[in-house]
């Protein structure tokens, strides 16, 4: 019998047995850091990767303490999004279970009368998304007297998600608690200020190194061609072959999309994004865990937080907006202990954005050229082949029989291929990308010398006082968000560019509001933006009924302020020379 090490941390029995009989014998790094503590009355801030076993951590040495009986909350555990409530609520049920603790979880898109209910029952631990805590404490159905502990989980992604307000509210609301415990993976400056206002002589864990990656996750960049990206996906998906697995993208629209044309070239995915219901989403979740699924396709609201077992590949479609979105989906394997791999599908452009994006990361990464048909093809028969052979032994006497019998009618031969090739239909292929991928990298190569070229041009130019190098900020265009998910300007940045057909350099600002967006457009990005609205829809941005219309051909490239001043200077009276004999 495997030997016990949470024995080693004075736990209680009835804990020990309870983990014991989960299959928990040897505590992850945070769990130890925590359970070592002599002192865990005082504020503590905890920084530890995702998938690092921070859950239990925080509620073995509270629930140790037997302060935590039912009759009203004593425990409050905010979390950024619904899944990982939810998910930390059912490690409490199940931990507290033995001692009979009520615990709840207060989220959106969830009955509130039910949580209600299960507030007034004497729930003991509580956790929540900020909007539906601070909603339970307006309306007095949440009593805070209590509450002895806070724990902040994920709490750089709840600031991330405009959750500030909201957590100041509650924790001005709950200022006689004993302690707060801070969980983040990162510590940006927002971080610092919240820890340093509402946290008293925190006492500091870090378990992160900083631009360190996973130990237990491998990663792979696969390069695929730009117009054919779907279908690269697929390619890389069939030579992957995951049993359980992730796939992250940047909108509602291109996971519909994409899990559309998973589930027409024969695997079993489903979506997963903001839109959907509570209960959709449960569902689509429920799926993958059970295996009735074996792909989900999700925006980034699953990228924290979710724990699904078992998941041995995360694949992100597309270009991450920044590491920390890259560190955080790839969290989603090799998680507990165990291995997994970290794919990123992207197009040739994408991929020399993000080898900047590694420059000074402890990361490593192997760079693929997207696997192409006739590979694809080759392993799959290896696969059938060794399938056959390890038959031979549980081969039926029925079908042996009837295998004498086709023997003794038809040429072995002739047998064989015929047998093959009903079989051939079954073996997925995948498609022909290796010319376009070569075209695209051709194509790359031209454009990269070029800019080289150019620089190096407006170096000289600059250098001789020839060329005006400051940027025009262009015509401001309003674009209203039909999307729910979370914005950046990375995320607008590629909107535009994917849905216009333009360059990078076509968008010279940007300014993101809570519903709407301020982009400043260039010329051509201009003279395109009336003939793609729909591809637009589709990113989740709308142009305003009031957006400019496009250019005419041969309008000069200037700004709304510039086009003004030119035209002031065209009416202004010249001033005449007279030249003296």
């Amino acid at each position: 019998m495997t030997d016990n090490r949470f024995k080693s941390y004075e736990l209680r029995s009835e804990l020990l047995e309870t983990i014991e009989h989960k299959g928990f014998t040897e505590p992850t790094s945070v769990q130890k850091k925590i359970l070592e503590l002599d002192n865990i009355e005082q504020d503590l801030i905890v920084r530890a990767k995702t998938g690092s076993g921070k859950t239990l951590a925080f509620l073995l040495p509270l629930f140790n303490e037997r302060n935590t009986e039912k009759g009203s909350p004593k425990v409050l555990i905010l979390s950024p999004t619904r899944e990982l409530a939810m998910q930390i609520n059912r490690e409490a049920e199940w931990l507290g279970r033995k001692e009979r603790l009520l615990t709840t979880s207060l989220v959106g898109g969830m009955d509130i009368s039910q949580q209600i209910r299960d507030l007034r029952k004497g729930a003991s631990i509580v956790t929540g998304t900020p909007g539906r805590t601070l909603d339970h404490l307006k309306r007095g159905t949440l009593k805070v007297d209590d509450i002895h502990t806070v724990i902040l989980d994920e709490g750089d992604h709840m600031l991330d998600m405009g959750f500030r307000e909201e957590l100041e509210a509650i924790l001005d609301t709950v200022p006689e608690r004993q302690r707060t415990w801070l969980f983040s993976a990162t510590m940006p400056s927002e971080i610092k200020a919240l820890s340093k206002r509402y946290l008293q002589n925190p006492f500091y864990i870090s378990l992160v190194e900083e631009g360190a990656q996973h130990s237990e996750i491998e990663h792979k960049i696969y390069t695929v061609p730009r117009r054919t990206r779907v279908e690269g996906l697929v390619n890389v998906l069939l030579w992957e072959d995951s049993s359980k697995g992730l796939i992250f993208c940047h909108t509602r629209a291109e996971t519909m999309k994409v899990a559309e044309k998973l589930q027409s070239e024969g695997f079993r995915a489903s979506s997963l994004h903001g839109d959907m219901s509570q209960r959709e989403r449960n569902t689509a979740l429920s799926a993958l865990r059970s295996g009735r699924i074996s792909l989900l396709v999700a925006t980034n609201v699953a990228a924290r937080g979710l724990d699904v077992p078992g998941v041995e590949h995360v694949f992100q479609f597309g270009l991450p907006d920044d590491l920390e979105t890259f560190t955080h989906r790839s969290g989603r394997t090799g998680r507990a202990g165990s291995d997994g791999e970290n794919i990123v599908v992207l197009n040739p452009s994408e991929s020399r954005k993000f080898k900047s994006m590694l420059r000074g990361t402890k990361i490593k990464a192997e760079w693929l050229n997207v696997p192409d048909s006739n590979e694809i093809t080759a392993r799959n028969r290896t696969k059938y082949e060794e399938k056959f052979f390890k038959k031979e032994n549980s081969i039926s006497k029925d079908i042996q029989e009837w295998t004498a019998s086709l023997l003794e009618r038809n040429d072995p031969f002739t047998l064989v291929a015929g047998l093959l090739d009903l079989t051939e239909k079954n073996i997925s292929k995948g498609y022909d990308l290796k010319a376009d991928l070569e075209r695209d990298m051709a194509q790359k190569d031209h454009h990269s010398s070029r800019r080289r070229n150019e620089q190096r041009d407006g170096q000289r130019d600059g250098q001789r006082g020839g060329r005006n190098t400051r940027r025009d900020k262009g015509t401001v265009v309003k674009f209203n968000i039909t999307d729910k998910e979370e914005w950046n300007p990375g995320r607008v940045l590629r909107s535009i560019c994917s849905s216009l057909g333009v360059n990078h350099k076509e968008v010279a600002e940007i300014n993101i509001r809570k519903d709407h967006i301020y982009v400043g457009l260039m010329p051509e990005a201009l003279e395109k933006l009336s003939r793609h609205n729909n591809k637009l829809n589709e990113w989740g941005l709308s142009p305003s009924e009031n957006a400019p219309q496009a250019r005419k051909k041969g309008t000069t490239g200037h700004s709304e302020h510039n086009q003004r001043r030119e035209k002031a200077a065209r009416k202004k009276p010249r001033s005449k020379t007279r030249i003296h004999g």
